[in-house]
């Protein structure tokens, strides 16, 4: 393991994700060798295994690859119901998302990224229908 490797690895690896975040922008990870996108945040490239990584933006623009509706709150402070997604990016990594607005939700449809406001200070990335 190199030094660069451990110095990179001292910090949770979402951490530029989320600081992203409270600026509103959407960035997902991108191998420097070989051009890969992916998310969730990791330590290697999920194609090529190299560990030169940088966060680059996105669209926001996406389809719903696949959802489903909560009806039973797992714990106190969700709202049911709500619709957890898989969201595939126009650049091609899937995020697991909520889905929001009053829609007839059913898959291929196109959304566009949203934010739902934390209390500190980040932004969680959610997904409305592209056309509201």
């Amino acid at each position: 393991m190199t030094e660069d490797f451990r110095k990179a690895t001292s910090r949770p690896v979402t951490e530029d994700f989320w600081e992203a975040t409270r600026r509103r922008l959407l960035v997902v990870q991108r191998c420097l060798a070989c051009g890969h996108r992916q998310h969730y945040p990791r330590w290697l490239c999920t194609a090529c295994g190299g560990t030169e990584l940088e966060y680059a933006p996105v669209s926001g623009l996406g389809v719903v690859d696949s959802f489903t509706v909560v009806h039973r709150a797992p714990a106190p402070g969700f709202e049911p119901p709500y619709t957890v997604a898989r969201v595939r990016l126009a650049e091609g990594p899937i995020l697991l998302t909520h889905l929001v607005g009053d829609t007839d939700w059913a898959c291929d449809l196109p959304v566009r990224v949203a934010w739902r406001p934390l209390p500190d200070g980040r932004h969680l990335p959610v997904f409305r229908l592209a056309r509201d």
